[in-house]
């Protein structure tokens, strides 16, 4: 079984929890008061990342690249988007650098998509 195949279920999860994260953080926003522009930010970062891990997944067996890509747009949206959430709610970052340390793995996760053009699966 090839780690895409394995990891599939995975990709199914978080696709489906960044969905309801970014839809719940639009609420957030558009009506939580405070810093809206930061659960704005988390929210659309969500809704970006979850339909590409969608696509992962029903498409794992024709993008070789399709588990880094994943695990890299999981790692830097949760990340990216959880320090933007604890720093709306409580005032401090997560670590020093979290949120753009998610965002330089966000677009790891993109350049990994360009690169399984390169490395294809033969049909």
């Amino acid at each position: 079984m090839s780690l895409n195949a394995r990891l599939e279920p995975v990709l199914y999860l978080f696709a489906g929890l960044f969905g309801v994260a970014g839809v719940a953080l639009a609420a957030l926003a558009a009506h939580g008061g405070g810093e809206a522009n930061l659960a704005a930010s988390a929210s659309a970062m969500c809704l970006a990342h979850a339909p590409a891990l969608l696509a992962f997944a029903l498409g794992n067996t024709r993008l070789r690249t399709a588990w880094l890509a994943g695990l890299l747009m999981i790692a830097g949206t949760l990340l990216f988007a959880g320090d933007l959430v604890t720093l709306r709610f409580s005032g401090s970052s997560l670590f020093p650098y979290a949120a753009p340390t998610g965002g330089w793995a966000m677009m790891l996760g993109w350049l990994a998509i360009a690169a399984g053009a390169i490395f294809r699966v033969r049909t």
